[in-house]
């Protein structure tokens, strides 16, 4: 939310995303969200990008020696992967890695959600680690990411009260076994009634 209140263009586009597929039900769906709502996974993409859950990637032990950047890793070594640090390397994300840009992952760009994901298999972006031993509860964590932001997006307008230049937001971290904020972020939900277009309804 912080960054989508950072952002007040990129917060339209998903909110007008989120309402214009519901409009008719006037509830959120978890059918629908997989399947209309690209750009708000792609929101979720980039949060998760800039913001991994988990700054530090669970350690592993390296079962036989290798080099790794030229750095020899012994057997038996703990190695631990910087998942946050992985997300701001210029090298796979080009164009402005504080940037918040969901855009970035859209088709014609050079990091597609198509190509790109965290599912594992991209090592630039593994906000819920890689291969065989990758969080079991990706899944679920996704699913309940994409409800409630598509909810929040559909049920409220956002207002941060006493935030002069939604762009100027203290966005620093505290980094501890999950990532945070360390300023508390106020928001006001404004409650939008949805009411359902008769013109939609023939």
């Amino acid at each position: 939310m912080a960054e989508l209140i950072r952002k007040p263009r990129v917060m339209h586009k998903a909110m007008t995303e989120v309402r214009h597929a519901f409009a008719m039900s006037g509830v959120v769906s978890e059918v629908v969200i997989r399947d209309d709502l690209k750009y708000l996974h792609l929101v979720i993409m980039e949060s998760l990008r800039l913001h991994p859950p988990v700054p530090l990637l669970i350690p592993r032990e390296c079962r036989e020696p290798c080099q790794v950047a030229g750095y020899d890793v012994p057997r038996g070594m703990q190695v631990l992967v910087n998942a946050w640090a992985l997300g701001r390397d210029e090298r796979y994300w080009p164009d402005g890695v504080e940037k918040f840009r969901p855009e970035r992952f859209e088709c014609d760009s050079k990091v597609a959600a198509e190509v790109v994901d965290f599912r594992g298999s991209n090592f630039e972006l593994v906000p819920f680690g890689a291969g065989r031993r990758m969080c079991p509860g990706m899944a679920f964590a996704l699913s309940n990411a994409e409800i409630t932001l598509a909810s929040l997006l559909f049920h409220f307008d956002w207002v941060a009260p006493g935030v002069v230049d939604p762009a100027e937001l203290d966005m620093t971290e505290v980094f501890g076994v999950t990532t945070q904020r360390k300023a508390k972020l106020p928001l006001r939900p404004i409650l939008r009634v949805p009411v359902p277009d008769v013109n939609t309804l023939h």
